[in-house]
């Protein structure tokens, strides 16, 4: 028996990377996986993945997944990402808000149609789907919305700053996604009486992916100083099955929570490098 048997899941930017890992795992565990993205075959994107990708993977071990290409950065194509899968399936247990878009550029240089697309995705497509998801979940009195956040949004602190990183230029992602741990804690304050969980996950290290790689967070997809994105999944599964009262708005790391579980062994706190304490609403 899985942990997810007979529950409909949405996870968006399912077709590479951290949203590929969780909708796989969630299928092995009996969900029906709605996988969305905007890239459906190879090809179709710069990068390695693609949606007809990962729901193969799923189908090639008798998981049930489908392919729902979507632009969230488009409020009526989330929409139509819910709509589409009522249509399917009937109902939604399970939202996973992973999708991500950032372009790591300084703030003085960020050009404002790409602000506001990245916005759109990173935060404004989690409020939608999450606002439809609620909505349709209240009736039952049951689901569980898993929100995928970062490092990132732990700020580097007050100033003075010296040592500036070469890869800053993540104001606006960090942003977005202090904001998402936030809106998490909020939301499932709102939703906690009529029994939806509400939270947050960020890697504690980061996880090499085709996107992490192509912007030099990573070496490699081997990258001894990252974590796999197993563990991602793992840890997104263990948010989105476990009863309400112990996990409604935790906003959490990897291996923080995976070594509460005794899931892992020696597990790190935070999704940022030790002895950096800065600022950040996951450290309150």
């Amino acid at each position: 028996m899985g942990k997810l048997d007979n529950k409909v899941v949405i996870v968006t930017g399912a077709s590479r990377g951290i949203g590929a890992e969780i909708a796989n795992l969630f299928a092995k565990e009996g969900g029906k996986v709605v996988c969305a993205a905007r890239t459906l075959k190879e090809g179709d994107h710069p990068l390695e993945g693609s949606l007809e990708k990962t729901v193969n993977d799923i189908n090639e071990f008798g998981g049930e997944a489908v392919a729902l290409t979507s632009n969230i950065s488009l409020p009526e194509d989330c929409e139509k990402l819910f709509q589409d899968t009522l249509d399917l399936y009937g109902s939604v247990d399970v939202l996973v808000n992973n999708a991500a878009l950032t372009y790591f550029v300084p703030v003085k240089d960020y050009q404002l149609n790409r602000w506001m697309r990245s916005w759109a995705v990173n935060f404004h497509a989690p409020f939608i789907l999450s606002q439809l998801a609620v909505n349709h979940m209240i009736p039952k009195k049951s689901g569980s919305i898993v929100n995928i956040s970062s490092g990132a949004a732990i700020g580097p602190g007050r100033g003075p700053y010296e040592n500036v990183p070469s890869n800053s230029g993540g104001t606006c992602y960090g942003a977005e996604k202090a904001a998402l741990e936030r809106f998490t804690q909020g939301l499932a304050q709102e939703v906690f009486e009529y029994g939806i969980s509400v939270t947050s996950l960020a890697p504690s290290q980061v996880v090499p992916t085709p996107g992490t790689v192509f912007h030099n967070l990573v070496t490699g997809l081997d990258d001894p100083k990252s974590e796999h994105p197993k563990l991602m999944a793992d840890a997104a599964l263990l948010l989105a099955t476990e009863p309400l009262d112990k996990i409604s708005g935790r906003v959490t790391y990897t291996q923080q929570i995976l070594g509460e579980y005794g899931m892992i062994s020696e597990p790190k706190g935070t999704g940022v490098e030790g002895g950096r304490t800065g600022s950040g609403y996951s450290q309150i």
